[in-house]
């Protein structure tokens, strides 16, 4: 089998190895069947059509000088599992069809490239992708439902990005994601239903963000985290803080610390440590969302109309949802199952060793998409949820007879003392 120069070239698999030899291009004379390639770590700055074989079932080209790819060059290549693009700091920008038609591809590497930002149907029917590496670009944005075709993926790494924000539909179709590193980059802000398809997420790092808060429905939207990372964030533990508080009493996974920032007398301290008298008292209407729309205390229009103001240079301009009062859904959510609807009569008479309805409503984790609405009341009850009795009163006929025993008694009484008398004489 014929082998590029400075090259080495094996059989089954046939394999063709150019790394390490300051090649400015793709070498020509690649085999026409070579299953694997490996050209990382050399100075090529553009990828063509032709250049590779259809055949190809592995391709690195990492710690390159890419900064082009043509966007026909992997059309056909429906062997492809395994692309390496990482660590080419030139290639800030791709082809919405790049990846078009590579159904095989379970992992694709671009790391460390400079993408600036990501077209919308980009990973368009990658069905069987299972690993993303998108840590250490320049992403500010992700359109919404970038991810919906992957109803594979498992790994999805974002990690040291200029990500500011997280929408309600960021993530939308990873129902089976299990790793979203989303650390080191300028978070400020997560919408209430961000996290609404991630129902097998185990892992989730926000670390060294901006975050100031986080409500506390939005985490209840994922039922299987066992691993969260929150610290080096300007935590504020005042009153929106209150869900996060109680959601953090309830998990029983690994969590860091999240240390306050303010207000002032609770700066340095562990929000997870503090009772809940020690979060300053939340005054009338504070953090309460405005009628007619869906924000919790943890989205207060000052915050979403700083964020809308900050991204106004994209050429799509949009807001956060929940601050688009005029502006539809991208689409709207599928309705929760049937029988989410809770019914509290019926769930205090299934309940198992007698607990009562409180116990069973603090207790339940099962929640669904549009639920978890918390307000701002002492109690911290959830709005739109059916509000539990803390007792349940006997049935009518056993009250009425309740009623009529101070009666009886103020009959019975003389007679026996009248009949004491008799007895002690």
């Amino acid at each position: 089998m014929p082998c590029p120069k400075h090259c080495i070239c094996y059989t089954s698999p046939s394999t063709v190895s150019c790394q390490a030899h300051n090649f400015h291009a793709v070498p020509e004379g690649i085999p026409a069947q070579s299953e694997r390639v490996f050209l990382q770590n050399n100075k090529i700055q553009r990828l063509l059509r032709g250049h590779f074989s259809p055949t190809t079932t592995m391709l690195w080209l990492y710690s390159n000088n890419i900064s082009y790819i043509q966007p026909s060059t992997f059309h056909g290549f429906d062997r492809l599992e395994e692309l390496d693009l990482g660590d080419n700091r030139h290639l800030k920008a791709l082809a919405a069809d790049t990846f078009t038609g590579l159904g095989r591809l379970h992992a694709l590497h671009l790391y460390h490239c400079g993408l600036i930002t990501l077209p919308q149907g980009i990973f368009a029917a990658l069905h069987n992708l299972q690993y993303l590496y998108l840590q250490d670009n320049q992403l500010e944005f992700l359109e919404d439902d970038l991810f919906i075709d992957l109803l594979n993926l498992s790994h999805l790494f974002l990690h040291g990005n200029r990500l500011w924000s997280l929408r309600q539909n960021t993530f939308r179709g990873l129902g089976v994601l299990d790793r979203l590193l989303l650390h080191q980059n300028k978070i400020q802000w997560i919408d209430r239903q961000a996290f609404h398809d991630l129902r097998r997420l185990t892992t989730l790092f926000l670390f060294n963000n901006s975050l100031t808060e986080l409500s506390g429905s939005s985490m209840t939207l994922l039922p299987a985290l066992e691993y969260l990372r929150l610290n080096d964030n300007p935590w504020e533990c005042d009153c929106k803080a209150l869900s996060l508080w109680d959601w953090l009493r309830r998990f029983r996974g690994s969590t860091s610390e999240l240390l306050c920032s303010s207000p002032p007398e609770l700066r340095g301290k562990d929000l997870k440590s503090l009772k809940k008298e020690q979060l300053p008292s939340c005054s009338a209407g504070e953090g309460h969302p405005h009628p007619g729309h869906e924000l919790d205390q943890g989205e207060s229009l000052n915050h979403l109309n700083r964020h809308r103001n900050h991204h106004n240079h994209h050429q799509r301009p949009y807001l956060p949802h929940g601050d688009q009062y005029s502006l539809p859904s991208p689409s709207p959510l599928p309705r929760p199952p049937k029988g989410a609807r809770r019914n509290c009569t019926r769930r205090g008479r299934k309940a198992k060793g007698g607990l009562n309805e409180v116990q069973i409503l603090k207790d339940d984790k099962d929640y669904t998409p549009d639920g978890g609405k918390y307000d701002l009341s002492p109690s911290g009850r959830r709005k739109n949820k059916c509000i539990p009795r803390t007792s349940v009163g006997p049935p009518s006929g056993v009250q009425r007879v309740n009623n009529q025993a101070p009666a009886l008694a103020c009959l019975w009484l003389p007679l026996l003392l009248s009949l004491l008398c008799v007895l002690f004489h």
